[in-house]
């Protein structure tokens, strides 16, 4: 057994496409060795700025004979087909095996060595290799059949052993040779094996394993902010964007003007993360400072303060330019930058943008009207009272003032799209109109609805309780759905342009989080969009999907806080005997149903004296099935699972006793229809025959 080594020397890879890389070699890599019969111990990739690595461990040097075995037509099948196989196979028909009435063609492969093996993996690897974005450069980039890659590959290390793996691709030929950093060492690196490759770069001042780059990162910069008695910001995809940019990274504090703390912290912080790839700092207050961790690529010999001074340089041209817009857009108000929004085409069929507000106003409004919204929040939904009741108001704010400010903020809830700094920085849309608006005097429930009106973003994302914000909020993402569903422009597969998918998942926590009772409705087929939403965003909290599907089955629950709340009751239930019992005589009664053809509930006098077991049943029923429908009128998910609970041990004893296929006909009718009654009764709860299990 041996370890193999296999580097790719090119240009600068960009640090987005680093990990995705390293994956793809381990993926391609184990496709090559598993045509060959050949299985490493273990594979691990790394990748620098200029380089993605891979070391096989444990390799074998010669693979063992394998025996291929081809499946063909039957014997006796037409002489075309059989005649096709052979030209397949490239066998005569008496070298072909017979086995049951088949031919099978089997061919013994030998033994090859694995140096003979990597030699064709290595050029197949290469040109095989998924970038993102590649290109052709050089002489034979005239010829669409020459070499892409991500930027021009300079040279490939092929080391099984202390042996080169003699092969080229494109004319760049392997070896043992590849480069150390690109300022602190000159000329080749020559490894021996792969057991001293990461060893001879570190010496060449390459850190060539990417974890260790970012734990030096995370580390250093937390250190550089504590020696200034400050607390770094923690930023994970910096430290991981810092290590792609970097073979040898040097932590290093800079400062700003502090007169650029006038501007918003998130400009700040945008300016400095996306534009510069810097972490931020906060004092021990909390404040942010008016200091930067940047990352070298270097040891410098004056300790990084002619580095650190060009950096300093280039962000506070960008905070210049950020205040600056900052304070131009503050002389406009957003009521008039909300005027340049019938100039913004929302949609061809659903007109601008000034329309989608006006839209999003109205059912702001009508929310807060109707009492869906009010202005209290996490309210249990026996508190909320009847479905649609919503939230109860408090004192503390009149419906009509909180339907005033929420319309309000909804009309200035996009005005920030046409301002400079959105311009310049999309992801602050609704944090700069929550400043400008503060700033220009609206009042603090209207200014955080602009501000946080797009929340919930994604599933880790905060959820808006303040109820102008939930307003604004739900009624934007219920706006963009319900429209773009009215024009047949919902998600397809993987295709969702409109971010509905989104959307959807945002009025689900809109809605849940906040306990609003609100029936979505199943305009434009909505119900079965949010339905599938559901059990995405309900999987993650360990609730069931077919438990969802049951509840959904029956129809008519389209309030989502009222359907989760019996999801809820469903699940424990049927994780206690009894419940998975129940579950288990309803499918035989419904089995039974089925195949009898019979679909509704019939009212049978009874001609005889049913037996005890029967009776026993026809009584648990009359008492169980009005309990569980009073309690589910009245939200009391768990009564009626208790309820049904009580059926449980009546129906065991009437399978177990009583015949419902009767020759008698009148009985057999009977006991069909009390069968039908125990559907009947357990469908007031949820649809049982959606339940795995």
């Amino acid at each position: 057994m041996t370890d193999f080594l296999l580097e790719l020397l090119s240009e600068e890879i960009p640090a987005r496409m680093q990990d995705k890389a390293r994956e793809d070699l381990a993926r391609l890599f184990t496709a090559e060795l598993d045509k060959a019969g050949l299985k490493a111990a273990d594979i691990v990739t790394m990748a620098t700025p200029r380089r993605l690595a891979l070391i096989a461990k444990g390799l074998p040097l010669e693979t063992k004979a394998v025996s291929e075995e081809t499946k063909g037509p039957k014997v006796g099948a037409p002489p075309q087909a059989l005649e096709g196989f052979l030209r397949k196979t490239g066998l005569a028909q008496d070298q072909l095996v017979e086995r049951d009435g088949v031919y099978f063609a089997v061919v013994e492969k030998p033994g090859r060595k694995t140096a003979e093996v990597l030699a064709e993996a290595i050029p197949a690897i290469i040109r095989a290799f998924p970038w993102p974005k590649s290109q052709r450069w050089g002489a034979a980039s005239r010829s669409t059949e020459s070499l892409r890659w991500v930027r021009p590959l300079q040279g490939i290390v092929a080391l099984l052993g202390d042996d080169v793996i003699d092969c080229a691709v494109d004319g760049t030929a392997s070896g043992s040779a590849t480069m150390g950093h690109r300022f602190h060492h000159k000329g080749a690196v020559t490894i021996g094996n792969a057991g001293d490759y990461a060893m001879k770069l570190r010496a060449a001042h390459v850190i060539v394993d990417h974890e260790e780059r970012r734990a030096i990162i995370r580390a250093g910069a937390e250190k550089a902010a504590a020696d200034a008695g400050l607390v770094l910001v923690p930023d994970e995809g910096l430290v991981n964007e810092n290590s792609g940019l970097t073979e040898w990274p040097v932590p290093m504090l800079g400062r700003f003007d502090p007169a650029y703390l006038t501007v918003p912290e998130e400009v700040i912080q945008l300016t400095a993360r996306v534009n510069q790839k810097y972490f931020i700092c906060r004092d021990a207050s909390g404040k942010l400072a008016n200091a930067f961790v940047c990352t070298a690529n270097v040891i410098a010999n004056d300790g990084g303060a002619f580095i650190v001074a060009g950096n300093e340089k280039v962000l506070a041209a960008r905070l210049s330019d950020a205040r600056f817009f900052y304070e131009t857009d503050l002389k406009v108000s957003l009521e008039k930058q909300a005027e340049k929004l019938k100039d913004i085409v929302f949609h061809e069929k659903l007109g601008t943008v000034a329309d989608k507000v006006e839209r999003v106003a109205m059912l702001a409004r009508w929310l807060c009207e109707q009492g869906i919204v009010t202005t209290a929040s996490n309210v249990t939904p026996a508190q909320a009272g009847v479905s649609g009741a919503g939230m109860p108001a408090s004192a503390g704010m009149t419906k009509e003032v909180l339907a005033d400010m929420a319309e309000r903020a909804a009309h200035l809830a996009k005005a920030d799209l046409v301002t400079g700094m959105v311009g310049e920085f999309p992801e602050l849309q609704g944090v700069m109109g929550g400043y400008y608006a503060a700033a220009q005097g609206e009042v603090p429930e209207v200014a955080a609805a602009i501000r946080d009106h797009y929340k919930p973003v994604g599933q880790g994302d905060d959820v808006p309780t303040a109820p102008v914000t939930v307003a604004v909020s739900l009624a934007d993402k219920l706006d963009s759905l319900t429209q773009f569903f009215g024009i047949d422009l919902q998600p397809t597969g993987s295709k969702d342009p409109f971010a509905l998918r989104r959307s959807a998942l945002g009025v689900i926590r809109l809605l849940v989080d906040n306990n609003i009772r609100y029936k979505i409705g199943d305009a434009h087929g909505l119900l079965d969009f949010f339905a599938d939403r559901l059990k995405v965003q309900q999987k993650e909290a360990g609730v069931r999907h077919d438990l969802i599907d049951a509840v959904f089955a029956l129809g008519g629950e389209d309030d989502l806080v009222c359907l989760l709340a019996r999801v809820s009751a469903l699940q424990s239930f049927i994780g206690t005997e009894d419940g998975a019992n129940l579950l288990a005589g309803y499918k035989r009664a419904a089995n039974i149903l089925k195949k009898e053809g019979v679909a509704e509930v019939t009212t049978i006098t009874l001609s005889y004296t049913p037996e005890a077991a029967e009776a026993a049943l026809i009584e648990a029923l009359d008492s169980a099935a009005p309990q569980a429908a009073a309690a589910v009128a009245a939200e009391d998910f768990e009564g009626a699972m208790a309820a049904l609970a009580s059926l449980r041990a009546p129906i065991d004893a009437f399978f177990d006793k009583v015949t419902v296929n009767d020759a008698d006909e009148d009985k057999r009718k009977a006991r069909l229809a009390l069968l039908a009654r125990v559907r009947e009764a357990v469908h007031t709860v949820a649809d049982f025959s959606r339940i795995e299990g």
